[in-house]
């Protein structure tokens, strides 16, 4: 199938640092194994909090604009043209800033696999995803986040 960029609304995301806006093209497009998004982060603003994915490949492919990518192995920049890959595990985690006076737009991508688990390294949490991948509108079966931490035994409350 097939969609225009310019039939697919934004939607826009704000807390703290983070603030950004996204169509989600893929999911327009009816895509289900391949997630793709257009992304337009403000000057000065972030993306999602830095994170990977245990189930997830990632990658992004800058159309336009400016920043730093921030990774396990610190921060480089982001220019128009770069293609960054970020694999499933810890030597995936990123996290995209815009530094820089223009708007940074960008293209993620995403293999849709389900169920999957997001690792937050700076807040000590993780999400869990089942029943739809990360970025799918579909519906969850389990879906929350937790701090990783609160493990409990696994014959905790059983008769």
């Amino acid at each position: 199938m097939r969609v225009n960029e310019a039939d697919v609304d934004w939607t826009t995301t704000e807390h703290g640092e983070t603030a950004f806006r996204r169509k989600k093209l893929a999911a327009a497009a009816g895509g289900e194994r391949l997630g793709c998004s257009l992304y337009e982060l403000p000057p000065g603003r972030k993306s999602w909090p830095f994170h990977y994915h245990t189930g997830n490949e990632e990658a992004l492919y800058v159309l336009a604009g400016s920043g730093q990518l921030r990774t396990p192995d610190g921060t480089d920049s982001l220019a128009s043209g770069d293609y960054v890959t970020f694999p499933v595990g810890e030597d995936g985690g990123h996290r995209v800033i815009n530094d820089g006076d223009e708007p940074l737009r960008y293209l993620a991508l995403s293999t849709m696999d389900d169920p999957d688990v997001t690792v937050y390294p700076d807040s000590d949490k993780i999400g869990i995803y089942a029943g739809s991948a990360p970025g799918s509108d579909d519906e969850r079966i389990v879906e929350g986040y937790y701090r990783r931490g609160d493990d409990v035994d696994y014959w905790l409350d059983e008769g």
